[in-house]
């Protein structure tokens, strides 16, 4: 057996295996880039308000962003403002601050801190109909509490109001 021949076995059996572990590599790395994208679209897409999508793309950062300390760090800030009780406008715009952050974090990690400014962040189009829906629907909900609590407090005094006789 010849040197070319034993280049031509080795290269046989090795030229596979190689082009195997590298397709599976490039696939893992185009499907972790895919959850990345999914992740900071959703929140992005939900940054005015809360949605079931939004807080699951939140509570997978930890596995998505793995692999990227600042994000982790961001989303750990994000975390501990949307934690505390917002009382004014200066709570407010921390925790909006964190989020922005946040989002930074995630463009710079997928390449697009270039493309997507902190003012593109910062300014989410959301019509005046989705404010008033939102608004609208608010205000129902506090009132049919309100009627909801009225009526509980009428069946106790009722309830109550029996017992003494």
């Amino acid at each position: 057996m010849t040197c070319s021949d034993i280049l031509n076995l080795i290269a046989i059996v090795v030229i596979p295996i190689v082009a195997v572990w590298l397709g599976k590599y490039l696939q893992d790395r185009a499907e972790l880039r895919k959850d990345k994208m999914n992740v900071f679209m959703s929140v992005m897409t939900f940054r005015y308000g809360w949605s079931p999508e939004g807080v699951k793309a939140l509570n997978s950062i930890h596995i998505v962003f793995s692999d990227d300390k600042d994000v982790r760090e961001s989303w750990r800030k994000y975390y501990m403002e949307l934690c505390k009780p917002v009382q004014n406008n200066e709570e407010m715009k921390r925790r909006e601050d964190a989020m922005y952050n946040l989002l930074e974090s995630m463009a710079k990690n997928l390449g697009y801190l270039d493309e997507i400014t902190r003012e593109d962040i910062r300014n989410p189009y959301v019509p005046q109909a989705m404010i008033d829906t939102i608004n609208t629907n608010t205000a129902m909900q506090a009132g049919m509490l309100n009627i909801v609590q009225q009526w509980n407090s009428s069946i106790v005094e009722s309830e109550k109001h029996i017992e003494t006789e």
